[in-house]
């Protein structure tokens, strides 16, 4: 995503927050920022982050081998919530305020990227949910799915499939439109990247509204391929991004309520 310039569009959420983002940019996610507009009496802050939140969905897809694994199919395990890990993880992303314009909260996860440990914490996280479940391709989302993807992909021992934005991929490609608050986009994939019947993850930075998630969904339950779960650093639960999913599965590491 490009910084925020040119006609903002300005999303009402609870608590007295706004949500701020340019026209035509094909979602809240999957760049630098998501940026926060704060109104005049706020409660205390509520951060967005980078890139694209909650009720739960039933559980499909993954194999797991006991109750208790299935019961933490849609977040981190109470194990998990209670790890150093998760806390550094959330520590490492930098808020910056008044950017990139007065009234604006910008959280940055290029420092997440920057601190060694925490950006292997995150790595790790995934990997340890999904090492051994059969998944045989990491799609990642344009962009920041391309820097958590690849590292969980050579991990588990999947290939990773970029899914791109228009005109991005030299070749034949297949295409999903989904829809904007004004207009349309689309995103990308190599024909023959994946083939019928593979097990596919789904990984993106952040999910706010949902719609580019759901457009790669579609765009891989179209030449055949089985969506295991949708996995995100990040979720913004107040989007409800999670409900567009409709049954896929989605496992995000931190959440912004």
């Amino acid at each position: 995503m490009n910084a925020l310039t040119g006609d903002l569009l300005v999303l009402k959420i609870s608590g007295g927050v706004n949500i701020v983002r340019e026209k035509n940019q094909r979602s809240l996610t999957n760049g630098n920022s998501v940026a926060i507009k704060l109104s005049r009496h706020l409660p205390p802050p509520i951060y967005a982050s980078t890139g694209e939140s909650g009720q739960t969905h039933s559980p499909v897809g993954i194999e797991f081998e006991s109750a208790r694994d299935k019961a933490s199919l849609h977040m981190a395990t109470d194990q998990d919530a209670q790890d150093d890990r998760i806390s550094r993880i959330s520590s490492a992303i930098r808020v910056i305020p008044d950017f990139p314009k007065p009234g604006i909260l910008f959280q940055d996860i290029t420092t997440l990227l920057l601190d060694p440990k925490a950006f292997k914490d995150t790595i790790d996280l995934f990997v340890e949910r999904y090492q051994g479940k059969g998944i045989s391709v990491i799609a990642g989302i344009e962009a920041r799915g391309f820097i958590f993807g690849p590292p969980i992909a050579l991990a588990i021992g999947a290939k990773f499939v970029p899914l791109r934005k228009p005109k991005k991929l030299p070749g034949e490609v297949i295409s999903e439109e989904y829809s904007l608050e004004y207009g349309t986009d689309k995103i990308e994939m190599h024909v023959g990247a994946v083939q019928a019947g593979e097990r596919a993850l789904v990984i993106d930075d952040l999910i706010a509204t949902g719609g580019t998630l759901c457009a790669a969904i579609r765009l891989l339950e179209r030449v055949g391929v089985h969506v295991v779960e949708c996995a995100c650093v990040i979720e913004l639960r107040d989007l409800k991004g999670r409900d567009r999913l409709g049954d896929k599965p989605l496992f995000v590491l931190v959440g912004s309520t």
